[in-house]
């Protein structure tokens, strides 16, 4: 498929987890891949690896808590492209803890990468996608944000926020239409994932067996319904917010 050939995708988050099966979704169907991450070592790398498999990725290390290096991003990339056509606003972080367990400092930095970044890169690009008459954004919510967990207040808040923020800004955009949905992920194997089950001690047959479709979600499964939600495949999406979990239910 090359549903998204010569057009320009944003993907924040997009060196590691889900964010680097995003952008190698993309750039497969043709996308110019632009990767936004804290890591400029990973995004280049994951870049360089894209181009030397025939796509097309550039990557930025942009500090997303700054609103100025989000609209300096924006700014320059028009500068060089005539369109944005889709945001993926993916990037992320987990401070877990129930409300007595976690700092302040825990509470502010989660809603700063979460929400805030998403506000601000909203904010920068939604101007362009309406002068252009359209336009796709896609957010990375989670399922915890709907169902909360047990001891995750800052982030199942944020998540849920972040669900909020899609419905209110497809509601205001629409009759602009740019679409903008949001994906409601469960448990994913990630790195991230892995490196907090071996801390906690259960195992990933643990998290399977909890899941009724007999495993947790891959990667590349939460891609392709991120690209399906941003192609001209899903024209009358908006407003969505897709809950991608084998059935699993939040215990």
């Amino acid at each position: 498929m090359n549903r998204f050939q010569n057009k320009n995708v944003i993907i924040t988050g997009g060196a590691g987890g889900i964010g680097e099966a995003v952008c190698r979704r993309f750039a497969r169907e043709g996308a110019q891949v632009w990767i936004l991450d804290s890591n400029a070592q990973t995004a280049a790398a994951l870049a360089e690896d894209i181009n030397a498999s025939g796509g097309r990725a550039r990557w930025q290390a942009v500090d997303l808590s700054s609103r100025e290096a989000i609209a300096a991003f924006v700014s320059e990339l028009k500068a060089q492209e005539s369109r944005i056509d889709v945001l993926i606003n993916n990037a992320g972080i987990n401070r877990r803890g129930a409300l007595l367990d976690l700092s302040e400092t825990d509470w502010e930095e989660t809603f700063t990468v979460n929400l805030d970044a998403l506000f601000h890169m909203c904010r920068a690009v939604l101007p362009h996608m309406i002068a252009q008459g359209g336009g796709a954004i896609v957010n990375t919510a989670s399922q915890w944000g709907l169902h909360p967990a047990p001891g995750h207040i800052a982030y199942n808040t944020s998540k849920a926020a972040v669900a909020a923020f899609t419905l209110n800004l497809a509601r205001d955009y629409a009759p602009a239409k740019v679409r903008v949905n949001a994906v409601c992920p469960g448990e994913v194997r990630t790195p991230m994932l892995e490196s907090n089950l071996a801390r906690s001690g259960r195992s990933l047959d643990d998290l399977n067996a909890l899941v009724p479709f007999g495993r947790i979600g891959e990667p590349e499964e939460i891609a392709a319904a991120i690209a399906f939600l941003a192609s001209d495949e899903a024209p009358y999406l908006c407003g969505s917010l897709l809950e991608i979990t084998g059935a699993q239910a939040v215990a």
